[in-house]
């Protein structure tokens, strides 16, 4: 790319993320102003799934991803290691829904998925590997990071029978998930992520609003958990519930 569009932040990682997003249908990104330095990290939750060093390597690597910058609160702040964690802990991550029988063969990019791991497996083994060959990457500098998470990406390095390309790509789904999905999966922390693109969240209806035209809607967002006291009950939910 030769031009910088100004509508994106200009960090690298971040401008992927919402041309991902973007492609998906998600609203127009809207600044938080100063908003951005009161937002902080998700506070330490017990884990279902991850053990310590895992954990580490999740926090970090999201934290990349989705990086805190001036648009707004990055993966980390909303909790998105959290929403990871309870989805691989739980109907989702046993691999529910996919077909489990084989054979196990070398499919075409058309074709999807086409590994025997459930979601589960596929993230246990591969972060095993990752952790044996760089156990210290949650202190690496944020560029040897960077630049790790590259490789994964451009690569098809062998993570224990899982390619490295494979694990990147479903590490950055789980994570653009993660930070966009309804509080009530354990991310989106604080609804952090609508209310800097402006989504309203899971509203009911809007009849109220029917007859009033060319007027900016200024509600705040509201999640499918939330309650009548505004707080939101986090449960282990399926993914796409």
């Amino acid at each position: 790319m030769t031009t910088h569009d100004e509508s994106f932040p200009r960090n690298p990682a971040r401008r992927r993320l919402f041309q991902a997003a973007g492609a998906a249908g998600v609203a127009t990104v809207l600044p938080l102003g100063s908003t951005v330095a009161q937002q902080r990290a998700a506070p330490a939750q017990a884990h279902v799934f991850f053990n310590p060093a895992e954990a580490a390597f999740i926090e970090a690597a999201v934290a990349r991803l989705i990086p805190r910058d001036e648009t707004g609160p990055g993966a980390l702040e909303a909790g998105v290691p959290n929403y990871i964690d309870k989805q691989l802990g739980g109907a989702w991550g046993a691999g529910e829904r996919l077909y489990r029988s084989g054979p196990w063969q070398q499919g075409a990019p058309t074709q999807g998925y086409q590994l025997p791991f459930t979601p589960a497996e596929l993230f246990r083994t591969a972060m095993r590997a990752i952790n044996q060959k760089a156990a210290g990457f949650a202190k690496l500098p944020p560029k040897e990071q960077d630049v790790f998470l590259d490789s994964l990406q451009k690569g098809k390095d062998d993570l224990g029978g899982v390619p490295s390309n494979v694990f990147f790509a479903s590490l950055l789904d789980v994570t653009i998930e993660g930070f966009f999905a309804d509080p009530a999966y354990g991310g989106n922390r604080e609804m952090v992520a609508w209310k800097m693109i402006g989504f309203p969240g899971a509203y009911a209806d809007f009849y109220e609003y029917v007859d009033k035209h060319n007027v900016a809607y200024t509600a705040p967002p509201t999640s499918l958990a939330q309650d009548a006291n505004g707080r939101i009950h986090v449960h282990i939910l399926r993914k796409g519930k």
